[in-house]
């Protein structure tokens, strides 16, 4: 069978020929893709749209796409998690390259923008909540990077650094550090930036600890001396390595922008997320401007 035909089970279409969990035909996504993960979130942003020519709603993906002034964006929610991610990644990128009618490799694919728009607990205590932050290193805890063949963008001294300092055991899944796209990274220069941990869960892969006990206590107390050359740990969330590691690997530029919701350091929660998320939105439609 040739290797460039990708088969039913492993491109999976509806009966419309749409990609299976988003639900899109490929000339409804643009080329400049805005990520986040609460769908109601999707809408905040479209309504600063000019026009909209595309609205999809699948499970929790729900995907506008139109216009602002001469630029054509999609917004798509991803849900929670890296699991999530690793589906909308590798669907987006299917999108881009892959002809659905013949099943193969378009001889020109597209190269896409995804950027991701996210909250995040902070973990330097300067970082008060309201702040947004850059990940200009996703440094994973999730372990996905481990089922795919390619280890191209993973910076293997940052990945052995910060594991040394966060003490990652040998039982946890192994971690992972890619850079953000350089480019992309040239536009929020004025914005603070640094190392985003994203972990597995939300609880005790955080540090948080309810009614059961953590395995390893004193993780969070680590975090904040924590760093790699010049870059400091800066935040917890949990999607920006997935899309950081597929993202690169597959030939596009990513780049991952999150709110601080609450701070670990000095225990400070937002009063107001919905202004919070609103500032990050305002800061989101001035990158896609100058880009």
């Amino acid at each position: 069978m040739d290797p460039t035909y990708f088969a039913e089970t492993e491109l999976i279409l509806s009966s419309e020929g749409r990609i299976y969990h988003l639900d899109l035909l490929p000339e409804e996504l643009a080329d400049t893709v805005l990520l986040v993960g609460d769908p109601d979130r999707v809408a905040k942003l479209s309504k600063h749209f000019d026009s909209i020519d595309c609205i999809r709603a699948h499970r929790e993906f729900i995907t506008h796409t139109g216009w602002i002034h001469n630029r054509r964006i999609s917004v798509i929610s991803t849900g929670i998690g890296t699991d999530n991610m690793e589906l909308v990644c590798i669907e987006l990128d299917a999108l881009a390259t892959i002809n659905f009618k013949t099943r193969t490799l378009h001889s020109q694919p597209r190269r896409l923008k995804l950027i991701r728009l996210g909250t995040c607990g902070g973990i330097q205590p300067e970082h008060h909540p309201g702040t947004v932050l850059v990940s200009a290193i996703a440094f994973g805890l999730d372990g996905l990077s481990g089922f795919y063949n390619s280890t191209t963008c993973i910076d293997q001294a940052c990945t052995t650094a910060l594991s040394t300092q966060l003490h990652i055991p040998d039982t946890w899944p192994r971690p992972y550090a890619v850079h953000a796209d350089t480019e992309l990274l040239k536009h929020v220069q004025h914005l603070p930036s640094g190392i985003t941990l994203t972990a597995p869960g939300f609880y005790a892969p955080q540090g948080r600890r309810l009614r059961l006990k953590l395995k390893d206590e004193l993780f969070l107390n680590r975090l904040p001396a924590c760093f790699y050359n010049t870059l400091p740990v800066v935040n917890f969330e949990m999607e920006t390595s997935a899309l950081y590691f597929l993202g690169r690997t597959l030939g596009h530029q990513t780049l991952s922008l999150c709110v601080v919701v609450g701070n670990r350091y000095t225990k400070t929660f937002s009063k107001n997320v919905s202004a919070d998320t609103n500032h990050l939105i305002d800061l989101s439609l001035q990158l896609i401007s100058g880009l």
